[in-house]
């Protein structure tokens, strides 16, 4: 009636200006409100996690399900997008409908923990792809107490050495990386398998951990508490550190302790090839906690907002505002990315944050958020003076120091802190904002890096000047395994992409060199670090795609090489060439830069890395079969690898005409100028022959060889192997292919060889030495081009090694044989059958297109009709039929990256 009416509601209470109750104005402040609340009350409140592998978790805004996402490929035209939703289906199922509230993934990025409201966990696994999790640990087994709910939460390391990456300087103009060997940080699970500890809300510390059988176990103990009222905590932070493990707890009464901890394993060493078979369960490790520190209590209940010199020495404020309320807990751990191990103390860093509408009882303007930060330290312990007058007939005793917490120095915030996060492995804290500002410290001093550092030395890609520009401000965060990329949440729950920006030494139209070059050295130490400890570099791709030019592209290519210290001069064959660590993905990487479209040939200069990854497959799928035919006498091989092992023969051979067939045409077409040097040369350099880099560069000979010595050791064991049913069918159809071949596999390794003595004569005339070779074989492998030092070698190929083999080769067959399967070709007959067929990447078998698709150049159906599943690879879009591995027998190498 009063509205109706017309009455100024304004007049009620006498005030000239407009109602202001301090409600919120949008939707954005309200869910600010809410987000608050939640890291007020709990510890454990992330709601998106982004592994290491590169799927993405996140639970969905109803907090009944979770849902995965990555990065990937899109065939239709290259360009990299975040992928669609995939529910993980068990997780509604394990958790009875509980709201869900906190997500986490191990070191690894292979096992991700799932909470809810009640403090039951459940644990998933990476099984065979992305977007597919396998359940390990249903949530019933965890009771429904509202005590139980987590407040805290740490995946243990894994006991695994892997190469970290300190920083990158310039020295004598080039950049110098400084790789070394980093040890896992303990406590470590004895037996390889995944453990997590996590802390109650009830003061409960329990530790998970997975028996060498699969199964989970836990054992739990209490935090000692001094007063009852302690018993309720609301965060709890755990740090690994040599020797055990911190942990910094907040009460209910805004207490702050601090804890140390062993976790001690029975026994300390597990060997499974002692255990008796199958294995006794009480074989396996059990843990034990041990405390080895009391509790260090220090007054934060506030942050202090006026902190003068005469304040309290142990950094108690002595102002206070009731207003402010703790919402971060974090301990932050020394870079790991140090040759000399941390050589710094964890601090604990904790974040008071007031309310979004409170209005203060004074004038004084407050700020949004006050970051306090406590040093651990080690202090000796000090007996008062008195004792020293005491006489004691024993000889004085070494008191034991005792570990202290020292309050740093605050800062104030005048926005609200969404996320504190460790991003590029230690090296950098990154703080998130309400208004999507995203700021980047270093974790050493908390000086902000903004990218005015010196620009001769580069320690991660903040300090180089990249920056997420400012967005849509989202509630909810998680960076990419690099920190250059991160998937929001808004206040709806829907996701969206954030990804770091640079100038690249381009301002105001003017260029600065030294930046680019900071730029490209940030991104090659990024992505050297996710080779040292085998993560996933999809998003250091996606801004490589995005941002950067082909001609900077190939200038971040040759750092990797220089950085990883890839030797590609392998003319003296190297049998470790198909275990090394770094190549695959070098090479990966090198061909997903000139990926264009599902139906596009690829540049001439990325078809060559993507060329060697597939003579590198069908070489270790040979060793690895004739290792185990070896091994294994009594024991037929398994029909599924066999008939992968025929469609590699079939790939193999037909690649080998295709090679043949191609130097053929060369050695013809180059006849009338073998005479003149300086014309053969000028022609070879607009020449683009991917047989003929395939067969300079020492790299991919090898692999030819080694394909060579399997196709001949697979063809000579066909007799004596112990074969039934369809196993012999396949392997019979394997012979049969090699016996069919219009050139014999003895003539192509004396083609080989001739090659090899060509390329050997060349760098010999030349003057080249191990020490020069490097560089003509990686200009053949980066950007797909001839050096001068090798132009004499092609000549000896076209005018003699290759007329040499005319007799012994079926010419007219290497020449009217299809090679449009293959993938290579960049001619009209090749891109025809890529729209109508699919290749299996793995088993080099033909796969049929879906007619509704087979002429369009729309998107493919993923899982066409009822045939066999498929799935896509995430980086190269090529597909897969079936699962993998077909059986335990026989264990295949990874593709590229982990496919959907």
């Amino acid at each position: 009636m009063m509205m109706d009416d017309g009455i100024n509601v304004d007049d009620l209470f006498g005030e000239p200006a407009s109602l202001e109750l301090g409600l919120p104005s949008n939707s954005s402040t309200k869910g600010l409100a809410q987000r608050l609340d939640e890291l007020r009350l709990s510890g454990c409140c992330q709601k998106i996690a982004w592994s290491r592998q590169g799927c993405i978790a996140y639970i969905t805004h109803d907090t009944l399900g979770v849902n995965l996402r990555h990065l990937e490929c899109r065939p239709s035209d290259g360009k990299w997008i975040l992928s669609e939703d995939t529910p993980l289906s068990p997780v509604t199922e394990a958790h009875d409908r509980h709201p869900l509230v906190h997500l986490s993934w191990n070191e690894v990025g292979s096992e991700l923990a799932v909470a809810d409201s009640s403090g039951r966990m459940s644990i998933y696994n990476i099984a065979i792809a992305l977007n597919n999790l396998a359940g390990q640990r249903h949530a019933h087994f965890d009771t429904d107490d509202d005590g139980g709910q987590i407040v805290g939460m740490m995946w243990l390391n894994i006991q695994r050495s892997v190469h970290a990456f300190n920083q990158a300087a310039k020295v004598q103009g080039r950049w110098a990386y400084s790789p070394f060997r980093r040890r896992p940080i303990g406590p470590l699970h004895p037996a390889g398998k995944a453990a997590l500890v996590c802390v109650t809300k009830s003061g409960t510390i329990r530790l998970l951990y997975q028996n060498p059988d699969g199964k989970w176990a836990e054992i739990s103990a209490e935090l000692k508490s001094t007063a009852y009222s302690d018993r309720s905590l609301t965060h709890a932070a755990i740090g690994a550190v040599q020797g055990g493990i911190v942990i910094a707890t907040h009460s209910a009464c805004q207490k702050l302790c601090f804890y140390r901890a062993q976790i001690n394993w029975t026994p300390a060493q597990w060997d499974p090839s002692q255990l008796k078979h199958p294995p006794n369960p009480s074989q396996y490790p059990v843990p034990n906690f041990r405390f080895m520190h009391a509790k260090v209590e220090t007054s934060c209940s506030l942050p202090s907002l006026n902190r003068d010199e005469g304040q309290d020495p142990n950094g108690v404020p002595q102002t206070t505002n009731s207003l402010y309320c703790l919402t971060h807990l974090d301990i932050i751990m020394a870079a790991h990315d140090s040759p000399s191990g941390m050589t710094t103390n964890p601090w604990i860093v904790a974040v008071f944050s007031i309310p979004p509408h409170a209005v203060p009882d004074h004038s004084q303007q407050l700020p949004a958020g006050v970051i306090v930060r406590w040093q651990l330290e080690s202090a000796p312990q000090v007996l008062h003076p008195k004792f020293d007058e005491v006489a004691s007939k024993k000889n004085s005793v070494q008191m034991k120091p005792k570990t202290v917490v020292r309050r740093l120095e605050d800062i104030p915030c005048d926005k609200y802190v969404i996320s504190i996060d460790q991003t590029e492995f230690g090296n950098v804290l990154a703080i998130t904002y309400d208004d999507s500002t995203i700021t980047f410290y270093d974790p050493k001093t908390m000086a902000i890096l903004n990218g005015n550092d010196d620009a001769n030395t580069v320690t991660s890609l903040a300090q180089a000047g990249f920056n997420y520009p400012p967005d849509t401000p989202g509630l909810y965060i998680g960076f990419s395994p690099s920190g250059c990329i991160a998937m929001t949440l808004d206040n709806d729950g829907q996701p969206q992409l954030r990804i770091m920006e640079h100038t690249y030494g381009v301002e105001n139209g003017v260029s600065d060199e030294s930046k680019l070059s900071a730029a490209i050295a940030s991104l090659t130490l990024a992505f050297c670090r996710g080779c040292g400890s085998e993560l996933n570099t999809d998003d250091i791709l996606m801004i490589l795609r995005r941002q950067v030019s082909p001609d900077d592209q190939a200038t971040f290519v040759n750092e990797v090489y220089r950085a990883l210290a890839v030797n590609c001069n392998f003319t003296q064959e190297n049998d470790k060439l198909m275990s090394h660590q770094y190549l695959p993905r070098c090479l990966s990487i090198q061909a997903a830069l000139g990926f264009k479209d599902r139906y596009k040939p690829r540049s001439f200069a990325s078809n060559v890395p993507w060329t060697i990854l597939q003579l590198r497959h069908a070489s270790v799928l040979y060793a690895l079969f004739i290792q185990f035919s070896k091994g294994a006498q009594n024991e037929a091989p398994d029909p599924d690898a066999l008939r992968i092992l025929l469609g590699n023969t079939k790939w193999a051979l037909d690649f080998l005409h295709f090679v043949l067939n191609d130097l053929l045409d060369l050695a013809d077409e180059f006849e009338d100028i073998f005479s003149d040097q300086e014309a053969f040369a000028q022609k070879l350099k607009t020449t683009t022959s991917l047989p003929l880099i395939i067969l300079l560069s020492s790299m991919s000979r090898a692999f030819l060889r080694f394909i060579c010595r399997g196709l001949r050791g697979i063809y000579a064991g066909y007799a004596a192997a112990p074969l039934t049913g369809d196993a012999r069918i396949y392997y019979a159809e394997v012979h049969q292919t090699i016996d069919a071949s219009p050139v014999r596999i003895d003539v192509y390794e004396k083609f080989i060889a001739g090659v090899d003595s060509a390329v050997r004569h060349g760098y010999h005339g030349a003057g080249f030495g191990d020490a020069e070779r490097p560089g003509p074989e990686r200009e053949l492998l980066v950007n797909a081009r001839i050096s001068p030092v090798l132009v004499p070698a092609v000549a000896t190929i076209l005018r003699q090694t290759v007329p040499a083999l005319k007799p012994d080769i079926d010419r007219l067959a290497i020449y009217t044989a299809d090679y449009s399967w293959l993938g290579l070709g960049t001619d009209r007959r090749a891109e025809m059958y890529r729209r109508a067929r699919d290749v299996d990447i793995i088993k080099k078998i033909p796969v049929r297109v879906p007619s509704s698709t087979a002429g369009g150049g729309g998107e493919r159906p993923f899982a066409p009709g009822g045939g066999p599943a498929r799935r896509r690879c995430v980086r190269c879009c090529e597909i897969l039929c079936g699962t993998y591995p077909p059986r335990p027998y026989l264990s295949f190498p990874r593709h590229s990256q982990e496919p959907k």
